[in-house]
């Protein structure tokens, strides 16, 4: 009963929405031709009415389990349609802080009741009573440009960002590197998510771009999936052509365990981890839990340590670094592969001054912001302060990955998927 009356709670918000908004359009047709007006308010209730109907699908039915497409379809559908309506709310609050502060003047004797016209609003020079835009007039047209605006973003996120993918290129001097791995060069993957996927072709693209750049070494950093093994069933042959002559080395991250998933018994979600296993297997990946491996060339060693997921907050700490470090004394450099960035300045930093360099992924970059020249924002550096690229401390490194797919919404603004390629030279 909780749950019906919170998932009322929230229809009603969004038909408020909706009804707001609504006002905008009135405005703008008031003088149109009754048909055209019919036609259209029948349209803008439909739309709100298919998006009611859909909160409550998504919600109340097992559509969301059993079919990919629709998760994703009312995902988004729903994303949009809330975030456009707050988006053209914004602007008709001004008009009605307006009409509000108008008619306090009112009341108070300083202001009267004259329709007012405000041609500086629209930065139109004066011109004859009937030619001027109100500024109600205007904001309300401002408002239905301003929900148009994050649709057509998300539309554009979703058929061009998904899968343009961007290799990153960085080259990392350390000064206790050997000479016999001096211009090694590390291939990265992370967050592939495969539960999201809805375009085979362009992910088989993604994974040639990363075979082209010829690392000697790859890691994924984890979320191989979004919620169930299974998820990855249909893109082991793509993924499996990842290789290296030195080997492909592999850890999970939060969504890999089945932690958000509602299982119909403790040995179902047993069971998924151990088709987790075998899915990393299967893929020709060496699957590292709370483990290291020692690479020698030429009498010298370094070593890769991988650990299960360790995380901030809710995120699940199922990694154990004092474990994978164990026989890796001698090892001149380490290379650490942890999913969630959140690790590094948690025990990293603090606790293991001798590991060089951390992999990470998680963040996504939140999948929106800017990134120009050196600058980049996104909403994902208030959450964490190190979200995308190259970090370093104390003669310490980290890199986080800004993924390879997506979650939730299907598509990226701004910050793309990518492949990452790290040159180690000796310093």
């Amino acid at each position: 009963m909780n749950k019906i009356f919170f998932l009322g709670i929230v229809a009603l918000v969004i038909f408020l929405l909706d009804l707001y908004v609504f006002q905008a359009v009135r405005v703008l047709l008031d003088e149109s031709a009754p048909s055209l007006r019919k036609g259209i308010y029948t349209l803008y209730w439909v739309l709100a009415g298919l998006s009611l109907l859909l909160f409550f699908l998504y919600n109340l039915t097992d559509l969301k389990e059993n079919s990919q497409f629709f998760r994703q379809f009312a995902l988004v559908w729903l994303f949009a349609h809330v975030v456009s309506k707050m988006f053209g709310s914004l602007f008709l609050l001004m008009d009605d802080g307006w009409r509000l502060l108008h008619w306090t003047g009112i009341k108070m004797g300083i202001a009267d009741g004259a329709t007012i016209h405000v041609p500086e609003t629209t930065g139109v020079a004066a011109k004859p009573d009937a030619d001027i835009i109100t500024r109600s007039e205007f904001l309300a047209k401002t408002a239905l440009v301003a929900t148009a605006v994050p649709v057509i973003t998300m539309g554009v996120g979703i058929l061009t960002g998904a899968h343009d993918y961007r290799v990153h290129r960085h080259t990392l001097r350390l000064p206790n590197l050997p000479k016999n791995f001096d211009g090694l060069r590390i291939g990265q993957l992370s967050d592939i998510h495969s539960g999201s996927f809805f375009n085979k072709t362009a992910v088989k693209g993604g994974v040639e771009m990363l075979l082209r750049e010829k690392p000697d070494l790859v890691f994924f950093t984890g979320d191989l999936v979004n919620n169930e093994t299974k998820e990855v069933k249909d893109y082991i042959d793509i993924f499996e052509k990842v290789k290296a002559p030195l080997g492909v080395y592999s850890t999970l991250g939060n969504h890999d365990y089945g932690d958000y998933n509602d299982w119909a018994s403790a040995a179902a979600k047993r069971q998924n981890l151990i088709d987790m296993f075998a899915a990393h297997k299967a893929l020709g990946w060496n699957l590292m839990m709370n483990e290291n491996k020692i690479l020698t060339e030429g009498g010298d060693s370094i070593a890769i340590l991988g650990v299960e997921n360790y995380g901030k907050g809710r995120f699940p700490k199922y990694g154990k670094l004092a474990e994978a470090n164990k026989g890796t004394e001698d090892a001149s450099v380490k290379l650490l592969l942890s999913h969630d960035p959140s690790h590094w300045s948690m025990e990293v930093l603090p606790q293991y001054k001798d590991i060089d360099l951390m992999f990470a992924g998680h963040t996504h970059g939140m999948q929106f912001g800017i990134e120009f020249g050196n600058f980049k924002w996104s909403p994902a550096q208030y959450l964490y302060p190190q979200w995308a690229g190259m970090y370093e401390q104390d003669k310490q490194y980290l890199y986080v990955n800004r993924g390879f797919g997506y979650l939730g919404y299907p598509g990226r603004i701004g910050i793309l998927p990518e492949i990452t390629i790290i040159e180690l030279k000796t310093a």
